[in-house]
C-alpha cells in the first residue's frame, strides 16, 4: 500500500463521518483512527513493507541533505509534525540515556490531521533526540539517533 492509497482512505473516513478504520492486506494492516475530543487520535501501522515500498523512490532527496552520523538512527516514516509527548501536560515517550526496544513508542507525527505513534524499530539507547518538538519534518529525517 503506498501513501496514496492511505490518503484517498482518509479522505474516506472524513466524507463519510467515520473515526475509526482498520484494515489488513497482503501481510499489511492499517489501523486509523480520528479525534473524538475524549482522547488522542492514533494510527498506527506496523513497521512492515509500506514505509519500504514508499521509500524507495523518495529516499535520495532526504539522505543528500543529511550528513551520514555513525550508529543507528531513527527516521522519520512520513512528512509531518514532530512531537516528544502524547500532549504538552504528558512526559516525553523517550528521554537520552534510556533504552528502547523495536516496540517503544519514540514520538508522535502529525500527518493530515492524524496522529501517528512512531515506534523504534530497533533495540538501543537514545544518543541524541535530532528533531524539535513541535516543528515539521520530512521523510526520512532523522529523529533520533541510538548508539
Amino acid at each position: 500500500m503506498d501513501l496514496k492509497e492511505i490518503k484517498a482512505l482518509i479522505d474516506l473516513m472524513q466524507k463519510n463521518g467515520l473515526t475509526a478504520f482498520e484494515m489488513e492486506k497482503d501481510g499489511f494492516r492499517l489501523s486509523l483512527a480520528k479525534e473524538t475530543g475524549y482522547g488522542l487520535p492514533m494510527a498506527s501501522a506496523p513497521p512492515a513493507a509500506p514505509a519500504a515500498a514508499v521509500s524507495r523512490p523518495l529516499e535520495a532527496a532526504p539522505a543528500a541533505a543529511t550528513p551520514v552520523v555513525a550508529g543507528k538512527e531513527i527516521a522519520s516514516p512520513m512528512v509531518g509534525t514532530f512531537y516528544t509527548s502524547a500532549s504538552p501536560e504528558s512526559p516525553v515517550f523517550v528521554t537520552v540515556g534510556q533504552q528502547v526496544t523495536p516496540d517503544t513508542v519514540v514520538c508522535i507525527i502529525e500527518a493530515m490531521k492524524v496522529m501517528n505513534e512512531i515506534k523504534a524499530e530497533q533495540a538501543g539507547t537514545v544518543t541524541e533526540v535530532a528533531a524539535e518538538n513541535g516543528q515539521p519534518v520530512q521523510f526520512g529525517q532523522a529523529l533520533f539517533r541510538l548508539k
